[in-house]
């Protein structure tokens, strides 16, 4: 790729912005925090926002952590996205093999293959929602690291999608779910637990492989303990890689320019594309954090027993840390030591994203065998809503269709 002297050859008169901005959380832009009617402070400083993620002061405290806690005697050890202190680290240090680029390098085969599957079978129907196809990619590829390879019925990425479209609010300030809801959820899980789970552990009780589920049988751990990891995991990653995908597509099947400068880069120029394209799109645009003891944060005290709600799609348009024009699509721009391209899109801290890596890989492996058809054109928008189990956002109806059955692949390098 040709770098103008701007470093952003995607900086003109037609910037490219965010398409999924959700304009209600706060704080509001300019501030760094302010402290809501209900209690709760709101962090839209990269700065602040980091600090909070580092603190050993803090604990986790969205996506259900505070419920789980509550529930620990019942549910045994907490898995690896709740816990704290040094079974976390630990559990963080025993896993992080499966996500090392080396053990990603042993996927591609496999993600490249079934890629090439999806774009055969949306070749064959002519159109279909990428959304669909980003879905199953992202299931089949976690799936795969941890183990739920065995299912008794097909429809996994269904099941899961229930537990995560019926999850209520993950905001530990928001009300408790109806009994109702409760329920309904408690047999989404069984569900999962008895068709994906159960027979997954089954197989891996009498072979073990070198995945997650074989780990923590292998760790003692129970079938509760295993479940409560499959969720969080399958929840956590294939969730928002699958958003993820579908909006640096919507991106690329907008701006040709774009596409047509990710197809004929080199990967590491591809991956600066994707990850400033996920700065622009966290797809979890809110992380919560609960004090543990009195923290000072940009000069304000907080006490122990506060909550701190983190706007991270705020945070990474800090200009102070991004630079000018924080809203425009740059892939080259310039980045102080220490901050990641995506900047906090994957999070920071102990509790950082640990499939990052394997998400971008898979995203790019999909993404660069998708848009090489020059045939292949968006059809359809997809509607913009916004999960409050994840946080973040969700393109439903992303219709792509090839414009005639004589596509042929663009080349690329």
């Amino acid at each position: 790729m040709t770098t103008p002297p701007s470093g952003c050859p995607f900086h003109g008169d037609t910037p490219t912005r965010s398409l999924t901005h959700r304009s209600t959380l706060l704080p509001e832009p300019g501030q760094d925090m302010v402290q809501g009617s209900d209690g709760v402070y709101h962090i839209g400083s990269f700065e602040l926002s980091r600090q909070i993620l580092r603190s050993d002061d803090v604990a986790q405290a969205g996506f259900m952590a505070e419920n789980a806690g509550k529930a620990g005697g019942v549910l045994g050890r907490p898995p690896v996205l709740f816990a704290e202190g040094e079974p976390h680290h630990e559990m963080r240090r025993s896993t992080a093999r499966y996500f090392t680029p080396k053990h990603v390098a042993e996927y591609q085969p496999f993600i490249a293959r079934l890629a090439d599957d999806l774009i055969a079978e949306l070749w064959q129907r002519g159109e279909m929602n990428l959304d669909d196809l980003s879905l199953r990619l992202a299931v089949q590829v976690a799936a795969q690291v941890i183990g739920l390879t065995d299912s008794a019925l097909p429809g996994m990425e269904t099941r899961i999608m229930h537990f995560v479209d019926g999850g209520g609010d993950s905001n530990p300030a928001a009300p408790p779910m109806p009994a109702a809801k409760t329920i309904l959820m408690q047999a989404h899980t069984l569900n999962f637990f008895f068709l994906d789970v159960k027979p997954a552990i089954a197989k891996r009780r009498k072979a073990p492989k070198d995945d997650l589920i074989s780990y923590l049988l292998e760790r003692g751990y129970s079938d509760l303990e295993i479940l409560t990891e499959c969720l969080t995991y399958g929840t956590a990653g294939m969730v928002t890689t699958r958003e993820f995908i579908s909006s640096a597509a919507w991106h690329f099947l907008q701006n040709p320019e774009l596409r047509s400068e990710y197809l004929h880069s080199p990967e590491q120029d591809r991956t600066a594309i994707l990850y400033e394209i996920l700065r622009l799109e966290p797809v979890v645009t809110q992380l919560f954090r609960r004090v543990q003891n009195d923290i000072e944060v940009g000069g304000v005290n907080i006490p122990a027993g506060s909550l701190v709600a983190l706007n991270v799609q705020q945070a990474n348009l800090d200009g102070r840390v991004v630079g000018e024009d924080a809203g425009d699509l740059c892939p080259h721009r310039p980045l102080p030591r220490g901050v990641q391209p995506p900047v906090l899109s994957f999070g920071d801290g102990h509790h950082r994203c640990p499939g990052a890596f394997l998400a971008i890989r898979e995203s790019d492996a999909f993404l660069r065998r998708l848009l090489m058809w020059r045939d292949l054109e968006l059809k359809r928008s997809p509607n913009l809503s916004y999960n409050e189990v994840v946080k973040g956002y969700e393109l439903r109806g992303l219709r792509v269709r090839f414009g005639s059955k004589v596509a042929t692949p663009a080349a690329a390098n």
